[in-house]
């Protein structure tokens, strides 16, 4: 049933394995995929993992630095993997538990681990339990209890019950009589109402002459009533109109506002290019030749020494009260000392407390629910059965620990080197094509541009094609953003040939295409690099996910970055999750074109919440590229991890 089982430490040192029969296929490929992708991606939270046809469970011992591993098919359901994974570790522990403990590689590479008789034992007990397990057939009447109870026994215990049935019986009997005498009641309000009325109404007792007057006083009250409500209710006024609001730097008339004729000439694009850059004292960006300067903050070393003593002091406090409860007052002090002193193992119920504050903590910095339980329980399994250091609280083993994990997901498995990549492709005689997608309002043109102002100063010719065909404004958005960089590098320097270049077909064309003849212009043209934009669209439209897939797959982008901003918190989870899957859905190929990685938007609104950052990366597991930080050309940055980690663990 099993297709393989093995034991290695993290070091990479096999210590056993074991090859079910008939099975020639190696185990390493699905095992090096599981340590690339999620032992050393810090996603553990979860004990299993899929590789192709194979499902894997794993577990790790923190102790002595182990990792247990399973595999078997995908399509079978085994019920008894789990509970065999921990008898299998008890067993293998207990057993080498003095090899174990020998520091150092050589020591176990020396040692002769023969544990197949063992791991045959649990796997053919575990099996016979799982077969016990199964659903028992149905027994039949004459082995039940029922069949066996005798017609007199029945009788009998329901003669036991008599007096409870009489009074029951009687509460009953009085319950009907309570509400039958509700009737009579009812009968008589409405008898003696009717009479009433009768009297109140009818003609009993009133000649004709006192029937004639009160006839004439009933319809004089009725005609004057109508006449003396208008004279009460006062006279209704004409509505005010709305009065026309006035801006105090609005201006008098519109004519301030007519820009037509600013430009001499009265093109779109003015008549002098560099005019614009000499204007506008903002419009002159500083150099941004080479690598982009990466995000930073500024954290003081006082707050956190007062946060990391604040925590300490509660952890202690709370260790105390503990073992105050359950010892008296040695058992306080022994409790103190316990809290700091690493003389145990740390459990599951140690970190508990500790793991529910930072899970909060990282929930209030903008990480998503869903993430911040998973990265938790990662480091819970991390740090289970892990003897803590001298000295040492809990609080600190575990800030630490999360803190290594946070680092270890915002480092990229890969780097991407735009600038590396551009240059191989100017090798191959071929454009580079980056395409931007994401939802709508994250600034995507916006960033676009920076990227272009970035490539251009580094010597590269940009193409910017124009597929958003479905926002208005946003062709000629990037017509003022091609208008300006050319202003901030005429052409008169870099050969009279413009360094940017707008390639666009208007309004309701059909983006794939227009991508694809952009590609082969700046093929033909010798462009450097080529910016796809593309129209914003929510990851729930089905019909706009299905075009942005067909764009991919149809021209095959160098380098797909989705554009998110770092404002969103649980959001961010959906968005990513949704784009992968449509780009895998509506793909043409086995292997389907992902999102490849990030460009994190906004990032100057949100002082110290980057949690989206810590979101988005663990979600798709790709490195976040770009770092938009203003609303410049200069502000552009790449993330820097460890900042982004002290920013986020700052109380």
């Amino acid at each position: 049933m099993l297709d393989f089982f093995t034991i290695f430490s993290k070091g990479g040192i096999v210590l056993w394995c074991f090859q079910g029969a008939g099975v020639t296929e190696s185990f390493t490929g699905p095992v090096n995929a599981l340590i690339r992708s999620v032992i050393l991606q810090e996603r553990s939270g979860n004990n299993s993992f899929t590789h192709e046809a194979l499902s894997l469970k794993y577990k790790l011992d923190n102790e002595f630095e182990l990792i247990f591993v399973v595999g078997f098919q995908k399509i079978l359901t085994l019920t008894y993997v789990d509970k065999f994974i921990d008898d299998v570790q008890l067993h293998f522990r207990d057993r080498y538990k003095n090899e174990l403990e020998q520091k150092g590689a050589l020591k176990l590479l020396s040692n002769n681990f023969e544990f197949e008789d063992v791991f045959n034992m649990l796997l053919r007990e575990a099996e016979e339990s799982s077969k016990a397990r199964s659903p028992a057939h149905m027994r039949p009447f004459k082995e039940s209890k029922k069949s066996q109870k005798t017609v007199k026994s029945m009788i009998e215990t329901k003669g036991g019950d008599k007096d409870k049935e009489q009074g029951g019986k009687k509460n009953k009997n009085t319950k009907k009589e309570a509400p039958a005498a509700e009737p009579v009641k009812v009968d008589q309000v409405k008898a003696s109402s009717a009479s009433q009325k009768m009297v109140q109404n009818g003609n009993q007792g009133l000649t004709p002459e006192e029937l004639h007057k009160n006839r004439e006083e009933f319809f004089r009250k009725r005609t004057a009533g109508p006449t003396e409500k208008p004279s009460k209710s006062p006279k209704p006024q004409k509505p005010r109109e709305k009065q026309r609001r006035v801006w105090d730097m609005g201006g008098s008339s519109t004519k301030n506002l007519d820009y037509s004729e600013r430009n001499g000439d009265g093109s779109p694009n003015g008549g002098d290019q560099n005019q614009e850059a000499q204007l506008d004292p903002g419009m002159q960006p500083s150099s941004m030749k080479g690598d982009l300067l990466s995000v930073d903050y500024e954290s003081s070393e006082e707050d956190e020494e007062e946060v990391k003593e604040e925590e300490e002091r509660v952890i202690v406090s709370e260790t105390s009260k503990t073992s105050s409860k359950k010892g008296g007052g040695f058992g306080g002090m022994f409790g103190m000392l316990k809290g700091l002193v690493g003389s145990k193992s740390l459990t599951r119920e140690d970190m508990e407390s500790v793991l529910e504050k930072m899970r909060d903590h990282l929930i209030a910095k903008n990480v998503a629910a869903e993430i911040a339980s998973q990265l938790c329980d990662s480091v819970a399994k991390k740090l289970e059965g892990k003897v803590m250091g001298t000295f040492t609280t809990v609080a600190s083993t575990v800030k630490q620990a999360l803190q290594d994990s946070l680092v270890q997901i915002l480092q990229p498995k890969r780097r991407v080197d735009i600038l590396r990549d551009v240059m191989e492709a100017q090798s191959q005689r071929r454009p580079f094509v980056i395409t931007f997608c994401g939802v709508n309002g994250v600034g995507k043109s916006t960033n676009l541009a920076k990227i272009s102002f970035w490539l251009i100063e580094n010597g590269f010719t940009v193409l910017i094609a124009a597929c958003d065909t479905f926002r208005a404004g946003a062709v000629e958005q990037l017509r003022t953003h091609q208008r300006r960089l050319n202003s901030l590098h005429p052409p008169e320097q870099h050969g009279g040939r413009p360094v940017v270049q707008l390639y666009e077909k208007g309004y309701g064309k059909d983006a794939a295409g227009i991508a694809m003849e952009a590609i082969a212009y700046a093929r033909n043209q010798a462009f450097d690099v080529v910016l796809v934009d593309t129209a914003g669209r929510m990851q729930d439209n089905a019909p706009l996910m299905t075009a942005l897939a067909k764009l991919i797959a149809v021209n095959m982008p160098d380098l797909v970055l989705f554009v998110g901003e770092a404002l969103v918190g649980n959001e961010a989870v959906d968005q990513l999750v949704k784009f992968n899957q449509a780009l895998a859905d509506h793909s043409m190929s086995d292997k389907p074109r992902l999102i490849d990685g990030i460009v994190l938007t906004k990032f100057d609104t949100i002082d110290d919440k980057v949690g989206a950052a810590i979101s988005m990366t663990y979600i798709t597991g790709q490195p976040i590229v770009f770092v938009g930080t203003g609303q410049t050309y200069n502000d552009l940055r790449s993330l820097n991890a460890r900042a982004v980690v002290s920013a986020l663990m700052k109380a």
